[in-house]
């Protein structure tokens, strides 16, 4: 099945004999494209099927036309270039799971089967898909994992949940060198709070999370009566009138360093750090679509189990993941 267009690009899309949907080609899109001959020859039926199966997705509403359907110029058998009606991976993922065909089973059988995979463990690889970059993957795991002591709380997803939060740069990076990640922040603008804003902020956190029984009276003490001012301190220091921490990037990477690794409080230093970081980003308007739960989640637990001699490494990490777009 090969797509054509004014940017002359050729994608096949076939089945393996597993079920799997695979594409063979110029793949740099996050879709594909494919026109009615093409799903009804993927799947195996006839294109009026196809056709009815498309308009009842339609009709139902599962999708929205405008989304999903693209006019794509092709050129046929007879040398003419006609506009054609193209519909992306999602119709023919829809139509996979409508098509009555020995194909469409085999595809339904390998999906559900995936899916499955995804819900109970929570990611899923395609080692094909990345084939090109898989050794580095592996290696980006494994270096991530020397980052940290022996007997560390990091488990695979974790380390997993950061390398797809990373996912536009990471491949980019050739060896696990101080000198691979970034050293400041993009961002200059003035972005102050005080330690009695901070402090505040997490009073109100703690109230919530004590209303949803997430937490005890313990958690946010303090362990003495400025470790939070001291923290805020130390990262909008400054020396011969220059911030040390001249960046927004720098300042909230480090208050996430300080806030997990000094452990100003009884209890709760990891989810106060982790809250601490979103606040100040949410403040500069930088809190970015990458920084998910998940990879808030496993970035502060790689803070928080990190050997301290490796403090700019993690640095480097934070600042990269907040530049990630």
């Amino acid at each position: 099945m090969k797509r054509t267009g004014s940017n002359k690009t050729n994608v096949v899309i076939y089945q393996a004999k597993n079920g799997q949907i695979e594409f063979r080609g110029d793949f740099k899109r996050d879709t594909v494209w494919g026109n009615l001959n093409q799903i009804a020859e993927l799947f195996g039926r006839d294109k009026s099927v196809v056709s009815r199966h498309i308009k009842n997705i339609f009709k139902s509403q599962e999708l929205e036309p405008s989304s999903v359907v693209a006019k794509i110029a092709t050129t046929a058998s007879d040398g003419k270039t006609y506009q054609v009606d193209y519909y992306n991976l999602d119709v023919i993922l829809s139509v996979g799971y409508r098509v009555d065909s020995k194909q469409a089973t085999l595809f339904r059988i390998w999906a559900t089967k995936t899916l499955r995979q995804h819900l109970l463990e929570g990611y899923t690889i395609n080692k094909k898909r990345i084939a090109l970059n898989y050794e580095r993957f592996l290696r980006a795991v494994g270096d991530l994992k020397t980052l940290l002591p022996k007997d560390n709380k990091i488990q695979t997803q974790d380390v997993l949940e950061l390398v797809e939060a990373f996912a536009g740069t990471w491949f980019s990076l050739d060896a696990y060198d101080t000198q691979n990640f970034p050293k400041s922040g993009a961002t200059k603008k003035e972005v102050t709070f005080t330690a009695d804003e901070l402090t505040q902020a997490l009073h109100e956190f703690k109230h919530e999370l004590l209303v949803r029984k997430q937490a005890t009276d313990l958690f946010g003490q303090e362990k003495s009566k400025d470790a939070v001012h001291g923290i805020v301190g130390n990262v909008f220091q400054s020396f011969g009138k220059q911030d040390v921490y001249p960046t927004v990037e720098e300042k909230a990477s480090h208050l996430l360093y300080f806030m997990v690794k000094n452990h100003p409080f009884v209890d709760g230093n990891k989810r106060s750090g982790a809250f601490a970081f979103v606040w100040f980003l949410r403040k500069a308007g930088l809190l970015r679509a990458s920084l998910t739960p998940e990879a808030l989640t496993a970035l502060t637990l790689l803070v928080a189990e990190s050997h301290a001699k490796e403090k700019e490494k993690i640095i480097g990490l934070i600042l990269l993941l907040l530049q990630e777009r």
